[in-house]
């Protein structure tokens, strides 16, 4: 840590002003029905907060190749160009459709840890997750079926398995494991859009989650990891191909398609910093309030080597705001 190559202090505490842009960049965009403006103007906020942070980062999970994503792309450079190098990985707005629409669970997130610890997830779009908190890391297994992983939480908990909570992405592909949560009388939270905020919500007490498992985005999976990885938690995972085509390009590139994914091979490293700020209301977070003048965000800021998870609730005067980042917020 002498040499300033490893983080040495709470980058979550500035990260989370990165995290507040994007939420307030995109928050008058709520309910309008238009994802990609709202998208886009989070990816603005945040991309210009991010030059602010004192960091030499790396975006490792972003919006996608260069010639896709003009801003925020993977392989891009952020921060101030300073020590420590850190791999970055970002979704200014988790939920694109869900804030088009107005309904929860959006957020804005960063995840940060030191440089070449962060997985890249190269052709595989998709990863089959299993994501638990802290009472039931030890028992569950991504290769067990979903009831018996229902079944073995419920014994952890000491509760039945019709008190486990169990978040999943309402798509074709996940109807097997909804079967059988269902079967194994577990309830089940069907969620249209971004699994994100229900992961961290999986695992942190007293969010009304106790597991999130199914197919969803890889990278979301990545960013996931970093956050439970701060909580204590557990997220397996394996990739998903969706073709034969698609496996083959990630066997010849190296990766095992078969391979079970634990937390520490999808984030390692023992210093990873999370920030989250609420674009919409959810489980995990409030969204953007709006009051005159002004607007208040609530965050949550994590960092796995002390453990420590901090809410944040901020208040902002957005014509200062305004005036201090040159940016429209009204």
């Amino acid at each position: 840590m002498a040499d300033g190559s490893v983080p040495d202090r709470n980058l979550a505490l500035e990260l989370v002003r990165v995290t507040e842009a994007a939420a307030l960049g995109c928050g008058r965009w709520i309910g309008r029905g238009d994802k990609n403006a709202a998208d886009q103007a989070a990816v603005d906020a945040m991309r210009a907060m991010l030059d602010t942070v004192s960091m030499s980062g790396l975006v490792v999970i972003g919006e996608g190749e260069k010639d896709e994503a003009p801003m925020l792309y993977n392989g891009e450079e952020v921060g101030n160009g300073q020590t420590p190098e850190v791999d970055v990985a970002v979704d200014p707005l988790e939920g694109t459709r869900l804030t088009s629409v107005g309904q929860p669970n959006a957020i804005a997130v960063i995840a940060v840890a030191e440089r070449g610890t962060m997985f890249f997830p190269g052709a595989a779009v998709y990863m089959d997750k299993l994501v638990g908190g802290p009472e039931v890391a030890d028992v569950l297994s991504i290769d067990a079926s979903a009831g018996e992983n229902v079944e073995r939480a419920a014994k952890a908990r000491g509760v039945r398995p019709s008190e486990i909570a169990v978040v999943v992405l309402d798509r074709e592909r996940n109807q097997p494991i909804i079967d059988g949560l269902r079967e194994a009388g577990a309830k089940v939270n069907l969620i249209t859009d971004g699994d994100v905020a229900p992961a961290i919500a999986a695992a942190r007490p007293g969010t009304g989650v106790d597991l999130m498992m199914g197919i969803g985005g890889t990278p979301e999976g990545v960013i996931a990891a970093a956050a439970v990885k701060c909580l204590g938690g557990v997220v397996q995972g394996r990739l998903w191909p969706r073709t034969d085509e698609e496996r083959q390009a990630l066997v010849d590139a190296g990766y095992e398609p078969d391979r079970v994914l634990a937390t520490d091979d999808l984030v390692g490293g023992d210093n990873v910093f999370v920030a989250a700020t609420g674009v919409t209301d959810g489980a995990l977070l409030r969204g953007v309030r709006y009051t005159p003048g002004g607007a208040v965000t609530d965050s949550i800021v994590m960092r796995s080597r002390s453990g420590t998870v901090r809410r944040v609730e901020a208040h902002h005067a957005l014509d200062k705001l305004e005036r201090f980042s040159g940016r429209e917020y009204r």
